[in-house]
C-alpha cells in the first residue's frame, strides 16, 4: 500500500484525488491547499480525507509519494528539500500528464467494455445458441441460447473441456480439420436435437485459433419447414379468420395503402373493400388523422384510440399495430371496435345488476359512486365498520346517501346472510314500540315473530332519523345495545336476539340531546363508530360518475337509453348547490329524462334547468317582473320551493319540514301563508 499526499487542492488536484480512490493499491493520506473553497478539499471532506492548509505537518516518513499540483515552483522546492530519501515527489508538469494518460485509458477502457458489452447483448438475445472453443477445446464462449437447450449455465460451461458440455461435440474436429460442417443434426445429452453448423476460427494472419458452432432447435426449424410447406394453407385459414371477426379488420402496405378489409369493415364505416383498397389510409376518417400512417412513421403500435370513421360518422375505439418483416414496416394491421355496440353491453349488464340488486333488496360499496377525499374516507371507515359487530351511527344531510350506506355495511358484514329491516323513525306508527319488540293482544296471542326486531333475527336493523324515535323507545333501544335483549310491549319476560343495529340522522344529535329529546347513553353508545356522509355540494368532482350511473338505473326504470349528458349541462349541475344532495339529483335528472324529447340519447343544459327551474323563475331570467319588490319576489320563490319540497316527498309534511331544515311547525305556518295546506 502506498501512501500518498497531494498538495494542491485544485482542478489537476481533484482528478488526482478522484483516480487514486479508484486504486486500491494508493492511500491518500491527505490534500493540502490554502484555500479551504477548494475543489479538493470539497471532496476530501465528502470522503473523509484529512485536508488542511500547510503540507509540512503531513510530510512524514511514511509518506511515500508527493503529488505537487500547486502550480508554484517555491512549494515544489520546498518540497524536495523537506521528504524523506524514499519519498517520491512528482512535480506539476508530471502529474498533469499522468492525469491525461489516466484519463484516456479510463476512456478508452470504458469504450472498450462498452463495445462488448454490446456484442454480448446481441448474442445473448438471439434464438440460436452459440458455443466457441479455443486452441486447447476449452469453452471459452457460451451464449444464453446455448445455455437453455444444453441445460447447462454460462458460468459451469466456461473454461470447461467441450466435450465435458457437449459430449457429442465434433468442434475440436473442425479445428484440427480447418474445415466448416454445415446444418448437421445432432442429439444434445438432454435428448434435444438440433441442427447445427461449426466453423474454425482464424486469426487476423489466417492462424486457426479455435471454433465455433451455431445451432438451432430442430423443433422450431421443423416448425418453419412446415410452415413454409403449408403457406397456402395457412393464408387461407387467416383469411378465413379475419373475414369471420365480429371486429373489423383493416391492413394496409408501407406506403398506407389499402390490401385487405372484412366484412365487418364494410359493416362498421360503410364503405367495401373496392372503396378502400388500393386508397390512402385516412379515406375511412370523417375524424382526426390517420392512424395507420402514425404506426407506419414511428413504428410502434398506437392503442385505444376515440375516432369517428365512414359515412355514418361512427364512434370507434382504433388499435393499430405495424407489421414488420426483416427488421423492415411491410405495413400495419387496425382493429376496430364499434363503441356502440359496446355501450350497449354494458348498458346491459348494468342493467342487469341493478335487476340484481333490486332481488335482493340490498347494496354494496360498488353501489357508492365518487373519488373524491370525503367519500373515500367515508367508504373506508365504513368498511371497516362491516369487519365487526358493534353498533353504528351515520351521519349526513337528507338526500346524501345514509340509507346506501347502511345497505353496503350490511352486505359485507356477517350479518349479510339474515334480514336488512329498515325502520323510518319520523314518519313511525302509533305504537313505535310495539312494532319494533312486538307485544300481547288482548286474546294473548303472542304475535312476537311480526315484530322487527324478530324479523332482523341474525341480520341488520336500520334505524333512519333515530333522533325522532320517542324517548320511551328511545330507553328499549338502549337496553338492547347494553344487554342484548329485548322486552315486548305488555311483557315483561325478556328475549336475547343477535341483531346489528345500525343508525342515521340528518338532524343535530347533540343538540337534541342537550334538549332533552335524545337519551345521552344512548348517543354514546351509537357514537361508538359515528360515519359522516358528506353532502353532494362539498363534492362537486362527484357528480360525472354519480350522473353517469344515476342514468343507467333511470333508463332501466324508463326504458330508456340517455347515455349522458352534455359538457354545458354538466358544468351547470357543478355550480348547483343540491341541498337534497344525491336524491335531488336523481329526481332533477328523472324529471329531465321525462320532459326531454322521445328518443334523445343526450340531456342538453335546457333539459336540466327545465327540471330545476320553474318557468317563472328560471336561472337564466335576469329581468324583475313589473311592479314586483323584493319581498314578493321571495315570497313567490319560497312558495315555488315549498311546491316542490312537497311534491318530492309525496306530500309527506314530516319529510318535507326534515328537507327543508325547519320544524313542522314553521312548515304549517309557511304552508297556511301560501294556501298550500
Amino acid at each position: 500500500m502506498q501512501n500518498v499526499l497531494i498538495v494542491g487542492a485544485g482542478t489537476g488536484g481533484l482528478i488526482i484525488l478522484d483516480l487514486l480512490q479508484n486504486l486500491d493499491f494508493m492511500n491518500v493520506k491527505a490534500i493540502i491547499d490554502t484555500d479551504e473553497r477548494a475543489p479538493g478539499i470539497t471532496r476530501a471532506k465528502e470522503l473523509g480525507i484529512h485536508y488542511g492548509s500547510d503540507w509540512k505537518v503531513h510530510l512524514s516518513p511514511n509518506i511515500h509519494i508527493v503529488f505537487d499540483v500547486s502550480g508554484n515552483e517555491a512549494v515544489f522546492a520546498e518540497l524536495l528539500k523537506a521528504r524523506s530519501n524514499h519519498t517520491v515527489l512528482i512535480p506539476d508538469s508530471v502529474a498533469n500528464l499522468l492525469v491525461r494518460l489516466l484519463e484516456e485509458n479510463d476512456t478508452y477502457t470504458k469504450r472498450i467494455r462498452a463495445e462488448v458489452h454490446k456484442q454480448r447483448m446481441v448474442f445473448d438475445s438471439v434464438d440460436e445458441g452459440m458455443i466457441g472453443i479455443n486452441k486447447h477445446g476449452k469453452v471459452d464462449f457460451f451464449n444464453n441460447s446455448a445455455a437453455r437447450m444444453t441445460g447447462t449455465s454460462i458460468e459451469d460451461a466456461i473454461g470447461k473441456k467441450i466435450t465435458d458440455v457437449v459430449p457429442t461435440s465434433r468442434l475440436t474436429h473442425v479445428f484440427d480439420s480447418g474445415r466448416s460442417e454445415l446444418n448437421k443434426e445432432l442429439v444434445l445429452q438432454n435428448g434435444l436435437k438440433i441442427v447445427t453448423s461449426r466453423y474454425p476460427l482464424h486469426d487476423h494472419k489466417g492462424k486457426i485459433v479455435g471454433a465455433f458452432a451455431v445451432f438451432k432447435d430442430m423443433t422450431e426449424v421443423l416448425a418453419l419447414a412446415e410452415e413454409i410447406t403449408d403457406l397456402k394453407k395457412v393464408q387461407t385459414m387467416l383469411e378465413a379468420i379475419i373475414h369471420s371477426s365480429d371486429d373489423a379488420i383493416s391492413v394496409v402496405d408501407e406506403n398506407g395503402n389499402g390490401i385487405l378489409v372484412n366484412p365487418a369493415y364494410t359493416r362498421i364505416t360503410g364503405l367495401t373493400a373496392d372503396e378502400v383498397i388500393g386508397k390512402p389510409a385516412a379515406v375511412d376518417i370523417s375524424e382526426g388523422e390517420s392512424i395507420h400512417m402514425k404506426v407506419l412513421k414511428t413504428r410502434q403500435p398506437v392503442r385505444g384510440v376515440n375516432m369517428r370513421v365512414g359515412e355514418n360518422n361512427n364512434e370507434v375505439i382504433v388499435n393499430v399495430a405495424p407489421i414488420i418483416v426483416d427488421r423492415q414496416v411491410r405495413g400495419s394491421v387496425g382493429v376496430i371496435h364499434d363503441i356502440t355496440e359496446m355501450r350497449n353491453l354494458m348498458n346491459e349488464l348494468d342493467r342487469a345488476r341493478t335487476i340484481i340488486r333490486k332481488l335482493e333488496s340490498t347494496y354494496t360499496f360498488d353501489d357508492v359512486y365518487g373519488k373524491s377525499t370525503d367519500i373515500e374516507i367515508a367508504i373506508e371507515q365504513a368498511k371497516l365498520a362491516a369487519r365487526n359487530s358493534i353498533p353504528v351511527l351515520l351521519r349526513g344531510e337528507a338526500g346524501s346517501g345514509k340509507e346506501l350506506f347502511a345497505h353496503a355495511i350490511h352486505s359485507e358484514s356477517e350479518q349479510k346472510f339474515g334480514k336488512f329491516v329498515r325502520v323510518n323513525c319520523t314518519n313511525h306508527p302509533v305504537n313505535l314500540e310495539a312494532e319494533l319488540f312486538g307485544n300481547l293482544d288482548d286474546t294473548n296471542t303472542n304475535n312476537l315473530n311480526d315484530s322487527l326486531f324478530m324479523q332482523s333475527k341474525n341480520g341488520t336493523l336500520f334505524l333512519d332519523e333515530i333522533s325522532d324515535m320517542p324517548l320511551e323507545v328511545q330507553e328499549k333501544v338502549l337496553i338492547y345495545l347494553r344487554e342484548g335483549i329485548i322486552y315486548p310491549y305488555g311483557n315483561d319476560d325478556p328475549i336475547r336476539l343477535p341483531v346489528r343495529i345500525i343508525a342515521a340522522s340528518s338532524k343535530n344529535l347533540e343538540k337534541a340531546m342537550h334538549d332533552g329529546t335524545f337519551l345521552e347513553d344512548l348517543y354514546y353508545l351509537l357514537n361508538r363508530i359515528s360515519i359522516q356522509i358528506p353532502s353532494l355540494r362539498s363534492r362537486k368532482e362527484d357528480i360525472p360518475v354519480i350522473v353517469e350511473n344515476i342514468l343507467i338505473k333511470l333508463n332501466q326504470e324508463f326504458g330508456m337509453n340517455v347515455k349522458g349528458i352534455s359538457k354545458e349541462a354538466q358544468n351547470f349541475l357543478k355550480r348547483f348547490d343540491w341541498p337534497g344532495n344525491v336524491r335531488e339529483l336523481e329526481n332533477v335528472l328523472s324529471r329531465a329524462m321525462i320532459y326531454s324529447n322521445q328518443g334523445k340519447t343526450i340531456l342538453e343544459l335546457e333539459d336540466v334547468t327545465k327540471s330545476l327551474f320553474t318557468e317563472n323563475h328560471a336561472a337564466e331570467d335576469s329581468v324583475l317582473p313589473e311592479k314586483s319588490t323584493l319581498a314578493s319576489i321571495m315570497d313567490d320563490y319560497e312558495k315555488t320551493i315549498l311546491e316542490t319540497a312537497l311534491r318530492e316527498n309525496d306530500g309527506n309534511k314530516s319529510t318535507t319540514a326534515n328537507r327543508l331544515g325547519i320544524s313542522l311547525r314553521s312548515l304549517y305556518y309557511k304552508l297556511e301563508k301560501f294556501n298550500l295546506v
